[in-house]
């Protein structure tokens, strides 16, 4: 699961109204998933959709048992420099998660370890559910492009939330729970 970072949708906190629904959204996705098979859910800990997807998979296995989370981290020291509220999330997830590594032991040199660990995530995974809208650009891009690249020879899975889609299901979420 990977998708856009905080920044690229402008929340810059908890409590940003956006954040709401965006949670609620991949919550939902992330049941359709479980009920249908799912065990484990890969990230690497990006600021944004990744965390955020760690977070509701801690919060699902209270439910779902089964589901197990694994961060795969680019490089080691990861989000050591990251402002407080972030590392605070980021230091929960990894202490709960049910496998946590890194795919380069080294600190951080270049993008390619980056690339590296996408590529990595790629091929050890079945498929990807990506938040990502080709009319809005951005990091998931890359990633993207990754998977395309890899599906031309791989079976490979790729789902999509998009803007479309998430509007769709505020909408339809404030008609349910904001009646007057």
């Amino acid at each position: 699961m990977s998708g856009y970072r905080s920044y690229e949708l402008s929340i810059f906190t908890e409590n940003d109204p956006k954040l709401f629904y965006i949670k609620k959204y991949l919550k939902n996705r992330l049941i359709e998933y479980i009920e249908t098979g799912l065990e484990w859910v890969l990230i690497s800990a990006q600021l944004g959709t990744e965390l955020w997807v760690g977070e509701i998979v801690l919060e699902l296995q209270e439910t779902y048992e089964d589901i197990k989370l694994g961060v795969l981290l680019p490089y080691a020291g990861f989000a050591e420099n990251w402002k407080e509220g972030n590392r605070v999330l980021f230091d929960k997830i990894i202490a709960k998660a049910d496998y946590s590594n890194h795919t380069s032991s080294y600190p951080y040199k270049n993008p390619m370890q980056l690339k590296g660990n996408q590529q990595f995530l790629i091929n050890h995974t079945e498929g990807c559910l990506l938040f990502y809208d080709t009319e809005s650009e951005g990091r998931p891009k890359f990633l993207l492009d990754m998977i395309n690249e890899f599906k031309i020879s791989h079976d490979y899975e790729l789902d999509f939330i998009t803007f479309d889609e998430l509007q769709a299901f505020v909408s339809e979420y404030e008609e349910n729970h904001f009646e007057s």
